[in-house]
């Protein structure tokens, strides 16, 4: 046995986004324990690379941080949307450019203690001009910095996003 057993699972609270519960489980080794996961759609996030090889960053409110964070581009999917649909969706709705190319990255698993969550990651490029649409919540500036300075930025810790911080070394090693 490689997998945790539930024994019994509770809703807690439905969220807009996430749902939250408490579940009773047995580990793999027989130890039986209470726990608390959040159960997430998934998302999907993109490294938008220009032609001259920059790549545009948001910088986005985020409360639960305390402020302002360099991210980026990334959404939750919507019930029955792909991740790559999501990674286009939310890469014009945040940056307001559409891109012609999508290159998958990878897939992560950022919150493996207590969530379920997978952020699908993207590489766009073939970027072209389109129009921003912002949900209300969505605080953002979009800025171009060149690929070399947002990995100098990671390395002094003005990025902390673990998403940001994957896609960006991601990307940083493709060719082109």
């Amino acid at each position: 046995m490689d997998k945790a057993i539930g024994n019994r699972t509770t809703l807690i609270r439905k969220g807009r986004v996430f749902d939250f519960y408490a579940e009773n489980i047995t580990l793999p080794n027989g130890v039986s324990m209470d726990m608390e996961i959040i159960r997430h759609p998934g998302a999907a996030a993109i490294v938008p690379v220009t032609n001259d090889g920059s790549v545009l960053l948001l910088k986005q409110y985020r409360h639960a941080v305390g402020g302002f964070i360099w991210e980026i581009p990334a959404g939750t999917l919507d019930p029955g949307e792909d991740a790559r649909g999501c990674a286009e969706r939310e890469l014009i709705e945040e940056t307001g450019y559409a891109a012609r190319h999508f290159e998958r990255l990878a897939e992560i698993t950022p919150l493996p203690a207590y969530s379920d969550e997978r952020i699908h990651l993207f590489r766009a490029t073939g970027l072209t001009r389109s129009a921003q649409n912002l949900d209300e919540d969505e605080l953002l500036f979009v800025h171009r910095v060149e690929l070399r300075l947002a990995m100098k930025m990671i390395a002094e810790g003005e990025i902390q996003d673990a998403k940001t911080i994957v896609g960006l070394q991601l990307a940083a090693n493709r060719p082109g």
